[in-house]
């Protein structure tokens, strides 16, 4: 296996004071987690999954955010849809906006309406693609333009639609690796201005673009990405990330972010990690 080599923060990072702001997460139980089917290269159903460590590992998430500050509102979670403890792909809600996911894989459509119903009951005013989009796996907001990823799971189609409902800036890079099949896994946005990446799960055009928009961007090594390590959820300064990412949470430490490590290894059996369980709310 090839290891991509790690560069580090530049010198202007490391100094750099980061600010924690105060985040509104909602999150969905893993009750019903279980591994029925294969929709990516992690997912295998002849490996047992055991769902009261799932449980405990997710409730140690929650109290995390809620020890660090933020709000964290609870979805009920849907008998008949082991996936939607992946809160993130349900959706991305901005401001009153809240783009509905429409997933690639009709085992997911159920989570589209569960997540839709939270949002209408919540005061949101929902909107729903044409073409397929998986919520934040794909759409992450970085200060004020969206990231989007496409290539296996959201049509790129619908990046036009949601960047017209939003009115900001989107940018969209090509995901060509299937283990990193959502924009989350393989670019994490760590404050408005700093992002983090594995380069080769990008198409050389997109890292060529990654390396525009973000010239002091992060870029991670091998064992930190197949470990998940760049499914995130940052508060501008305490990063909360795979426990398993060692590597990455030293460069974290180095531009002067605060590593925060969760073990999720039971969730990631199905192909999710931190971001993958926490839809955010921007404001």
């Amino acid at each position: 296996m090839t290891s991509f080599s790690v560069a580090t923060a530049s010198e202007a990072g490391r100094h750099r004071r980061r600010e924690a702001r105060a985040r509104h997460y909602v999150m969905t139980p893993p009750a019903h987690f279980a591994v029925e089917y294969s929709i990516n290269p992690w997912m295998d159903i002849e490996t047992p999954v055991d769902t009261a460590l799932a449980l405990i590992q997710w409730e140690t998430l929650r109290r995390t955010y809620q020890a660090l500050g933020h709000i964290v509102d609870l979805v009920e979670p849907v008998s008949g849809l082991p996936d939607m403890v992946y809160a993130a792909n349900g959706g991305l809600v901005v401001g009153a906006t809240a783009v509905v996911a429409n997933f690639a894989y009709p085992q997911r459509a159920g989570e589209a309406v569960a997540y839709g119903d939270w949002m209408v009951r919540h005061g949101y005013e929902p909107v729903w693609t044409r073409h397929t989009n998986e919520g934040q796996g794909d759409l992450l907001v970085a200060g004020s333009i969206l990231l989007a990823g496409y290539g296996f799971r959201t049509d790129r189609r619908a990046h036009g639609e949601i960047a017209q409902w939003l009115g900001r800036p989107t940018y969209s890079f090509e995901l060509v690796d299937p283990r990193f099949y959502h924009l989350d896994t393989a670019l994490a946005v760590l404050d408005d201005t700093t992002v983090a990446y594995y380069p080769p799960a990008f198409s050389n055009a997109s890292r060529v673009s990654l390396r525009t928009l973000f010239p002091d961007a992060i870029e991670v090594a091998s064992s930190d990405a197949y470990a998940f390590g760049l499914n995130v959820v940052s508060d501008g300064r305490n990063v909360v990330l795979p426990a398993a990412a060692t590597g990455f949470a030293a460069q974290l430490r180095d531009a002067g972010f605060n590593p925060v490590g969760v073990d999720l290894s039971e969730l990631l059996k199905g192909g999710g990690s931190i971001k993958c369980c926490t839809l955010e709310v921007h404001s």
